[in-house]
């Protein structure tokens, strides 16, 4: 019977979702979070059609709760991002490693990973500012690697549309230029064009597992305001993936929030939260 009022999410549940999740992503939920991960989990109890949260949890024992488990991390992996985040990373980007590189490499493809792409928005910020670079300076090819543990946000991502007051651009141009306004009953939506889809290939991957679908030889990693949620031992773990996935002399850019200084690296720190491989 589907349930008329919230089920309560007592202690032992909880811990034992915790712990579930902890396994499966390595995304660590303390006790404050108890609270938001029961609102975040009451809808898709009534989908399930549970009253209760120990029958959640029974199923997530049984032979069925492997299914369950990407719905899980789903639900609890927080997707806050927006177009032209942390602007400094993406000036960065612009003014220094992307000229670097084509002064260096004069025939080679230049790669981007964003390693926790979320819905989109943080690759398609990178596609429209390799685009506009390329366009100006140098015709040179280049791709995207998007990656994330959530399979429903990756789908909302892979189709590129989204609310119109969410597409803000740095200039009105690029709006018009990398963007298609929908009509009718979409009017209020925005998509990226398929030129600019076209340069990104995304992959649901969770970040702990190997072996990754992405290629090595990096030349940029943004894997931003992921290691918040990781405890040290999986912060040093997942430093070390990124950087064999750098190719030498290859930038790795953090979250501002972030820092790599309680984990071990051959990192050189160039700018707050952008570190480079020592070549």
């Amino acid at each position: 019977m589907m349930p008329t009022t919230e089920a309560t999410l007592t202690k032992e549940c909880y811990d034992f979702i915790s712990a579930l999740v902890y396994e499966h992503s390595r995304i660590r939920l303390g006790p404050d979070k108890q609270p938001l991960i029961s609102g975040r989990l009451n809808k898709r109890l009534r989908e399930l059609k549970l009253s209760s949260y120990e029958q959640y949890c029974d199923l997530l024992r049984s032979p069925q709760g492997q299914a369950e488990l990407s719905p899980l991390v789903d639900l609890i992996s927080t997707n806050h991002t927006h177009f032209f985040r942390e602007i400094q990373h993406l000036d960065y980007l612009r003014d220094h490693i992307v000229p670097e590189f084509v002064a260096s490499h004069p025939r080679e493809p230049f790669r981007v990973w964003s390693a926790a792409c979320s819905s989109g928005e943080e690759p398609y910020t990178i596609a429209i500012v390799l685009a506009e670079y390329f366009l100006k300076h140098s015709e040179r090819p280049w791709g995207i690697e998007a990656t994330d543990i959530s399979t429903r946000i990756l789908a909302h991502a892979k189709e590129g549309i989204y609310r119109k007051d969410r597409v803000n651009m740095p200039e009105t141009m690029l709006l018009h230029r990398y963007f298609q306004q929908g009509i009718g009953d979409y009017a209020d939506y925005y998509r990226v064009k398929d030129s600019l889809r076209s340069m990104v290939k995304f992959h649901h991957l969770n970040l702990l597992h190997s072996p990754y679908p992405v290629a090595q030889n990096q030349h940029v990693i943004f894997c931003r305001n992921v290691m918040i949620y990781f405890d040290q031992k999986t912060q040093q773990e997942l430093v070390n993936k990124l950087v064999q996935q750098l190719a030498p002399g290859g930038y790795l850019m953090v979250g501002h929030s972030e820092s790599l200084l309680s984990v071990k690296h051959n990192l050189k720190s160039v700018r707050p939260a952008i570190y480079r491989r020592v070549p």
